[in-house]
């Protein structure tokens, strides 16, 4: 490293600041100086004092809202104002200003700084304005800018036939964070775009989703390349290596991607489709990104599945093409119900819910089993759906035959047994003697 610049930049500041401080003109520079600041102060207080007693008589005006909200930075925006009235009179009366000149910069970095931090909210550009543009500011302020980044350009190291330094890689740093956030705001814009054309189907959006997140993503990788001063032709060293990291330990990461395509291409699952895998988990297809796909179950939970599952193993897609869903319910009556009308009586109570539908079929209730308590019927009925959730219709539909039953007198059963003693004992029934019991 060639410290030389530096040394000799920073032994002329010392003597320049040396013949400076202790003149006549040094000092007249630093009472100039002190006299905008305290003027700006006192200009400050006035105008505060004047905003507290009329501020409430003149609320209504359109200029209030921004001078209330430019009241906390009135000092220093007042002293940067008669600064650059000092300088510019000390520059038309040929006397050095070296000292208001430094003073400005200060004032105006200071400035800067706290506008940023009283107006800007959102944190990526406020990081990025204290810590990226506000030094860039004071070394060209300073003039210091230019020999900053020589110096930073000196510095570097070389990887095979690529050359990089220092500066290459603090703007490859700045550059990609603003490219990316960019791109992350152009990407959420872009695709709610696409998703509100309601003239192309589910799928053929989400298929132009994923391809303008590709191409906008790819772009900005280029961009990026380009705007560090990487030559494209050098980064064919790295191929070979690179094709051997996506075999290796990119493998899954192309799979789950090249997956999510493939998804979108056979239309085999879209967004709002209720999905069931094979081991059991559950829930409404809400996104699909790059390399996972996002299942959100009825009781709020969010489960992240790799694309690639969706490939190579089975899963229920329940409302693929057609959200109609057949369910079944079962229900016991005692044998001694009349059991041929109890059919038509559970029936049109059934038919009677809003969310039971009368096609692709009826609702049929039938007898699927003579049980040791009772008799055994089956309800199957068909509802625009997955019977869960917001949409749940079983439970509405039990209390139906519940309370249908119950209006018509027809008993459900409980489980019955009959307890027969063998051993005759003292205290005890007689051999052969039946006890009858329930329970």
């Amino acid at each position: 490293m060639d410290f030389e610049p530096i040394v000799a930049w920073w032994q002329h500041f010392l003597s320049v600041a040396g013949q400076e401080v202790g003149g006549v003109n040094f000092y007249l520079q630093i009472a100039a100086v002190l006299a905008a600041v305290t003027l700006a102060w006192f200009g400050t207080m006035r105008l505060r004092t004047w905003l507290a007693g009329a501020g409430a008589a003149v609320s209504t005006k359109w200029w209030m809202p921004p001078l209330l909200a430019l009241s906390s930075v009135v000092w220093p925006l007042l002293s940067l104002l008669l600064l650059g009235v000092v300088q510019s009179v000390f520059r038309d009366s040929g006397i050095d200003f070296g000292v208001i000149k430094v003073s400005f910069s200060l004032v105006l970095i200071a400035t800067l700084y706290l506008l940023i931090h009283r107006f800007v909210n959102h944190l990526f550009v406020g990081t990025l304005l204290k810590w990226v543009a506000l030094p860039m500011a004071g070394l060209y302020l300073f003039g210091w800018l230019e020999p900053t980044v020589a110096y930073l350009q000196g510095i570097g190291f070389a990887i095979g036939g690529l050359n990089l330094s220092v500066y290459a890689l603090l703007r490859l740093l700045v550059f990609g964070s603003i490219l990316f956030w960019l791109g992350r705001i152009s990407n959420q814009y872009g695709q709610q775009l696409i998703r509100s054309k309601q003239t192309l189907d589910v799928r053929t959006r989400e298929v132009f989703a994923k391809l303008f997140e590709i191409g906008l993503y790819f772009t900005i990788f280029l961009l990026l390349l380009n705007a560090v001063g990487i030559n494209l032709t050098a980064l064919a060293v790295f191929g070979g290596a690179l094709g051997v990291g996506i075999g290796f330990g990119l493998q899954q990461i192309a799979s789950n991607f090249i997956s999510g395509l493939i998804i979108l291409m056979d239309k085999s699952m879209a967004i709002g489709n209720y999905i069931e895998l094979e081991d059991g988990k559950s829930g409404i297809l809400k996104k699909m990104g790059m390399r996972s796909s996002t299942l959100q179950t009825y009781d709020g939970k969010v489960i992240v599945v790799p694309n690639e599952r969706f490939i190579t193993t089975a899963f229920t897609n329940w409302t693929h093409e057609d959200p109609r869903q057949r369910y079944t319910l079962t229900f016991s009556v005692a044998y001694d119900s009349d059991i041929p009308a109890i059919p038509e009586l559970i029936l049109n109570a059934v038919k009677q819910h809003p969310q039971v539908l009368l096609e692709p079929e009826l609702p049929d209730c039938e007898i699927i089993e003579f049980a040791d308590s009772g008799v055994v019927f089956q309800l199957e009925y068909w509802i625009e759906g997955i019977d869960d959730g917001k949409n749940r219709v079983g439970s509405d539909l039990l209390m139906i035959i519940w309370k249908t039953l119950k209006d018509n007198h027809i008993a459900i059963p409980f489980p019955q047994r009959e307890v027969r003693i063998l051993n005759r004992s003292v205290d005890k029934a007689p051999v052969g003697e039946t006890i009858g019991s329930q329970s």
